[in-house]
């Protein structure tokens, strides 16, 4: 009877001690990494392009995550586009702003460069690509008293397992043609909450998720910033030439209708002028 007591003391210890290390430590993590897949042979931060860049309103643009990098970073296609959707729409409130295409993670080849950037923006006839990077970290946190309870009253009634997720998640805009950086902006969130190990599972990834949402909920605001900031600086900035496309009287650095409007004037003027 005595060594049956110890046998079933050494048996629930050891189960114990599985379950406290369950979780215990561990976490996940999604990446998709700008960097890796725009400069994958970097040893560094690398330098970006300068020069003029042409712009040509409407422009055309193409929205896209770049491609992760391990099992633990494949945000669901689907969710990527509901998140794609919503850039888009960022994109369309400005007039400059010509066709806007979602391009599929699944034509970005991990560690492609710009090569394979060019290769899919002439596939979708854009001129600039938004590409969205992300980062996101999901710490699990097990409470030992609580795998206590559990193990003796049952996981669903003793939340043991605690979450907290954080996602960064960046939008950098590049030219195409010259590979340049335009502008970017940041959005964060951070998610917390605790769910039995019954339900852990389902719980972290709706977090997960969730965390995608609250990033993109603070990236959009500071995405339409930048772009009226960009929009004014271009009128200025000797980096950049605006030449309208034919048909386009929107907003660039220069109206050219009112160029020409000026131009009629003062030729107007100046004959009336040599009138006798």
């Amino acid at each position: 009877m005595k060594n049956t007591f110890i046998l079933a003391m050494v048996v629930v210890l050891l189960a114990l001690c599985g379950c406290a290390s369950w979780g215990s430590g561990k976490g996940s993590k999604q990446v998709g990494s700008v960097v890796d897949y725009l400069y994958p042979n970097a040893k560094e931060s690398p330098a970006l392009k300068s020069g003029v860049t042409y712009l040509r309103p409407p422009v055309r643009v193409g929205v896209a995550f770049v491609p992760g990098s391990g099992l633990a970073s494949s945000l669901p296609e689907t969710e990527k586009i509901k998140l794609l959707e919503r850039v888009k729409a960022s994109f369309s409130k400005h007039e400059f702003i010509g066709n806007i295409e979602i391009i599929p993670t699944t034509y970005l080849q991990p560690k492609g460069g710009f090569a394979n950037l060019e290769q899919v923006a002439r596939m979708f006839n854009v001129e600039v690509v938004a590409l969205l990077s992300y980062d996101q970290v999901q710490f699990n946190d097990t409470n030992v008293l609580s795998v206590l309870y559990w193990t003796i009253v049952g996981a669903y009634i003793i939340h043991g397992d605690q979450y907290d997720v954080q996602t960064l998640v960046d939008a950098s805009v590049f030219d195409v043609r010259t590979n340049k950086l335009l502008f970017r902006a940041p959005g964060t969130s951070q998610v917390k909450g605790s769910a039995s190990m019954a339900g852990f599972s389902e719980r972290a990834r709706a977090a997960r998720t969730e965390g995608y949402n609250k990033a993109v909920d603070d990236l959009i605001p500071k995405l339409q910033t930048e772009l009226d900031s960009f929009k004014e600086r271009i009128k200025t900035d000797v980096a950049f030439k605006v030449e309208s496309k034919p048909g386009y009287s929107g907003g660039g650095s220069v109206d050219g209708l009112m160029l020409a409007l000026a131009g009629l004037l003062a030729a107007f003027g100046y004959a009336k002028r040599r009138t006798p």
